[in-house]
């Protein structure tokens, strides 16, 4: 099988052997960049380079996915959201937004012509290059942010949770008019070509919400970006969610991915073994810090703790070794 089988065959609740490596999230990394001298800032504004960015790290290391965009604040700026690309600054930085533009629901105007709006157009830019140059050899993913998350883009934060828990009616509309954006976003990206889509509802976690929170605040948002969004989709969630590892399941995703700081085992146990779980070695202190030699172990270690498919708890962390990068993709060699 291809990757992209691979991939969109264990989505579907199939079991592969040996499982695919693969990511909803993030999967940009350094050693690609330095060898097709692309500038990070760059590549967040240009169709091009996010493609060769994202599709390099397949060529290179086999990575069994290519996956757009690489920062948090693409749906924040088509709903007029100021973005910092530190454009200045030496080193590897993530955009961020520079300035809100949320304070009520009736603040969330969605443009008429969305998929022109902010770098909407990039994205999809970017998976339809992916699309041309790979055909159906790796699957093309995408990801748009939960509700929550993209809330705490276009709102300042400390309003955000404070009003969640003094007015939740208030912020579960501004939810719903986000959640219309989402949707259409996703949809968006289906049809420029993605494969898969990742809702990413970090801010949703419980290191942060409380469970209660989650489940009668954020819960139903999400439940219904799900019902609407193109198939497959992933759920993702970071911190330990296994507080609300079972709400998450009921959200109706065809998979959930898991932060490092789950309990694997734990997360299999109360979920049963139906659920396709994604996770969950910790890209930072395994891919990112550690020695390749114990790479191959972490990896190993997910599928014994439940995991369907190997999938970082997060993003890739740019900087990971090359070396390390190989011996994730070797672990299932003998």
């Amino acid at each position: 099988m291809t990757s992209k089988e691979r991939v969109l065959k264990l989505l579907k609740g199939e079991k592969v052997v040996p499982p695919p490596i693969f990511s909803g999230m993030g999967n940009v990394v350094v050693p690609v960049l330095d060898k097709y001298g692309i500038v990070f800032s760059r590549a967040h504004r240009d169709a091009a380079l996010m493609a060769k960015a994202a599709g390099g790290t397949y060529k290179e290391f086999c990575f069994e996915c290519a996956v757009v965009p690489f920062d948090l604040g693409v749906e924040a700026e088509a709903l007029g959201a100021k973005m910092n690309y530190y454009d200045d600054v030496e080193g590897l930085l993530y955009p961020t937004v520079q300035e809100k533009c949320v304070k009520v629901a009736e603040d969330v105007v969605i443009p008429a012509d969305l998929e022109n709006a902010g770098r909407i157009p990039v994205v999809t830019g970017a998976i339809k290059a992916m699309k041309q140059e790979f055909g159906d050899e790796v699957a093309i993913g995408a990801y748009v942010l939960g509700p929550f998350t993209l809330a705490g883009q276009v709102m300042e934060l400390d309003e955000l949770y404070e009003e969640s828990f003094l007015d939740p009616e208030k912020i579960s509309k501004i939810l719903e008019r986000l959640s219309d954006v989402i949707i259409r976003v996703a949809k968006i990206y289906r049809d420029a070509g993605a494969d898969f889509i990742t809702l990413r509802e970090m801010g949703g976690t419980s290191d942060v919400m409380s469970p209660k929170s989650f489940r009668s605040l954020i819960k139903p948002h999400v439940m219904r970006i799900i019902a609407e969004m193109p198939r497959p989709v992933v759920l993702h969630i970071c911190g330990d969610t296994n507080a609300i590892i079972q709400d998450m399941a009921e959200c109706g995703a065809d998979a959930i991915s898991v932060d490092q700081k789950n309990k694997l085992a734990e997360t299999r146990q109360k979920v049963g073994p139906n659920v396709v779980i994604l996770g969950n070695f910790d890209p930072v202190k395994v891919l990112h810090k550690g020695n390749p030699a114990d790479v191959g172990p972490a990896i190993l270690e997910c599928i014994t703790n439940g995991a369907d498919g190997i999938w970082p708890g997060c993003d890739l962390w740019p900087e990971v070794p090359a070396e390390n990068m190989s011996a994730m993709m070797k672990a299932f060699s003998k």
